[in-house]
């Protein structure tokens, strides 16, 4: 970097954002991730000893990943190149590798090379970083929104560690909005802006576990509201609610709000009241509840409280889920309403959960009983002599059913210790009647 290059970032860091001028420096002034960057964890220790090897960061908008490089980049002795893959090509790559060769070549210095949303770079452009990160002639730092299983090569996956970042807490968004309204150096701390605490409690909901969505809308209100007598600029829950174009709708500073509706929306669709599911629903869309999150919810309930009382509920809800990311807000609000009250109207079971749990605490305490051998598979034996080897006998004596008339033939498939348990009891509403029925016909009950 020569002189005109460094004085451009410092010029520019004074013109920049609140967001990015707010990114911390140091470790230590890095707000939440505790789960990988509290003091003892693997990441802080890495970075400390300045021994970091490859890693992928992966995580929602606005939770820290770009924040993590930065601070890598301040602590490091190593060089420091960055890209972003919605710009960069494979040259850019290539100048970046040549860079880190000349670099160990003539210091003996490792580079470090960060690529945000690197999802962005085709399979082949990933597997031209392979032997390079194989071979240490650069550490990677890979960024990402997207699931790394599904968007990064796995081949780059096996020589990285992968570091899940999480939704900042409202705590930490709450700390993050009363920084920037108070930094002189880096925050908006020249504008003498003071935030009410009722204002700040709101941000830090609406921000969704955001930080570049609070801080930006702090920026906004600072620099567009008017000081008052005093000097000062006086940040009210209502000018707030202006910046962020929300009205802050029955979710208060603690967040008791926020758990007390979708408690009071999943209670309203298990007790089978369409218009209570629908009410709370809209206080939570109002609110800026996270939208998926409300179709998560529903999913559950789908299964947990209307299960084989109608099985249709959970397909009515998954389909909503589905809608919701594809069409986003306003819309949403439709799917959303439709699977709530689909869910809310249905009957109600809640045998195929208690089911699994019985199950499970069986396993738990049985551990992993021997499975019938009949019910074994057969293909490990394939292109070995017939009757030798370990697994010898693997599906011997099975009886097909649909071999059977009724497609149903009498056969133990529980194993022997437990061949006479039973754990789900289906119920007497809707679908159930039907299973029960069943049940009773081929003498399963």
């Amino acid at each position: 970097m020569d002189l005109f290059e460094y004085m451009g970032q410092i010029n520019s860091k004074g013109e920049s954002p609140l967001a990015s001028r707010m990114r911390p420096d140091k470790l230590e002034e890095i707000v939440g991730q505790e789960h990988i960057l509290g003091k003892g964890k693997l990441l802080y220790r890495a970075i400390k000893a300045d021994k970091l090897g490859s890693v992928i960061l992966f995580g929602p908008p606005g939770t820290g990943k770009t924040t993590i490089a930065k601070v890598i980049a301040n602590t490091t002795n190593a060089d420091f190149k960055q890209l972003n893959a919605t710009t960069a090509g494979k040259k850019d790559m290539e100048e970046a590798v040549a860079a880190a060769k000349s670099s160990m070549a003539a210091y003996a210095k490792k580079t470090i090379l960060f690529i945000d949303e690197i999802h962005r770079f085709n399979k082949a452009q990933q597997d031209y970083l392979l032997p390079f990160v194989e071979d240490g002639t650069v550490i990677l730092i890979g960024a990402t929104t997207e699931n790394p299983y599904f968007e990064v090569n796995r081949a780059l996956l096996s020589r990285s560690r992968l570091f899940e970042l999480k939704p900042l807490s409202r705590e930490d968004i709450k700390k993050l909005v009363i920084r920037a309204v108070t930094d002189d150096k880096k925050g908006m701390g020249m504008y003498h802006a003071y935030i009410d605490d009722d204002a700040a409690d709101f941000l830090s909901d609406i921000a969704e576990g955001d930080a570049r969505t609070a801080l930006n809308a702090v920026e906004l209100a600072v620099l567009t509201t008017d000081p008052e007598a005093d000097g000062r600029i006086h940040l009210s829950l209502e000018i707030m609610e202006e910046c962020v174009q929300k009205r802050a709708i029955g979710y208060d500073k603690d967040g008791n709000n926020h758990y007390d509706t979708i408690s009071a929306f999943i209670k309203s669709m298990r007790g089978s009241d369409p218009d209570a599911a629908a009410y709370y629903l809209a206080r939570m869309l109002e609110a800026g509840e996270d939208i998926k999150f409300i179709a998560r919810r529903i999913m559950i309930c789908a299964s947990e409280d209307v299960g084989m009382a109608d099985p249709m509920a959970l397909n009515v809800a998954v389909s909503a889920a589905l809608a919701v990311e594809r069409v986003g807000m306003p819309e949403a609000r439709i799917p959303l309403s439709q699977a709530a009250i689909y869910v809310a109207s249905a009957p109600k079971s809640n045998a195929s959960y208690m089911a699994v749990d019985r199950a499970i605490e069986t396993v738990r305490k049985t551990g992993n009983l021997p499975i019938p051998v009949y019910l074994r598979d057969i293909h490990y034996e394939e292109g070995k002599e017939e009757g030798k080897g370990r697994f010898a006998g693997n599906g011997t004596g099975y009886k097909y059913a649909h071999d059977y008339p009724g497609h149903y033939v009498d056969q133990q498939y529980l194993p022997d210790g437990i061949r006479d348990e039973r754990f789900f009891e289906p119920g007497n509403n809707g679908y159930e009647v039907k299973v029960h029925e069943y049940l009773r016909k081929i003498g399963r009950e």
